[in-house]
């Protein structure tokens, strides 16, 4: 079985790419719904997010509000330390358990789609890592039309990521997406031709 990584900084083309992977026939493991399932109420992580934060970070319905919370800890990297340091090794073992499950269901191909494969320490739980990558001027353009940033904006949340250079250094695969949707699926899908199906026997 072959586990990949997918990451890449915001507006690069992350989610696109494991969207395409999925159709191709992989099992895709999204850090994002790993990261809800981790803040399920009265779950261990929750009791101790909302022991270190506050009850005043809870909904009503017990729920983790993640905005109050995200006011938190993104305007205090130390605040932010904290919460990675209780979420990042327990969503490691949730990812690690579910790779395990699909290995045991015969998945030839899994990808872990993470934001912060990387800096969470998640790159050891797979074969191979894949970064999509655009420019820095083509993402500001994105978040503008996308997301209603304005260019400010847009530049700041680039810039509180990894650096774009570490990133590349770190990955074994750089998915170039510098130009439409439909250049991303050729590039996709003879990626999926010419590496995965090599590496899992199937081409």
């Amino acid at each position: 079985m072959l586990v990949i990584g997918l990451t890449g900084g915001i507006g690069t083309g992350k989610s696109e790419v494991a969207r395409l992977l999925q159709s191709l026939g992989a099992s895709v493991i999204s850090a994002d719904e790993v990261g809800h399932e981790a803040y399920a109420p009265d779950s261990e992580s929750w009791r101790e997010v909302v022991d270190t934060f506050g009850k005043e970070i809870l909904q009503p319905s017990g729920e983790i509000d993640r905005q109050k919370l995200g006011a938190i800890v993104f305007s205090d990297p130390q605040q932010l330390g904290k919460l990675n340091a209780i979420l990042h090794p327990r969503m490691a073992r949730m990812v690690a358990d579910r790779i395990q499950v699909l290995r045991d269901q015969g998945a030839s191909t899994v990808v872990v789609e993470a934001a912060l494969l990387f800096e969470a320490g998640w790159d050891s739980l797979v074969d191979e890592v894949w970064t999509t990558d655009s420019s820095v001027e083509l993402v500001v353009e994105r978040l503008q039309a996308r997301n209603g940033m304005d260019e400010k904006e847009a530049r700041r949340r680039i810039g509180s990521q990894m650096d774009r250079a570490e990133r590349i250094e770190r990955s074994d695969l750089v998915v170039d997406n510098s130009t439409d949707v439909s250049a991303l699926e050729q590039t996709v899908m003879a990626l999926w031709d010419n590496r995965v199906n090599v590496k899992t026997e199937r081409g």
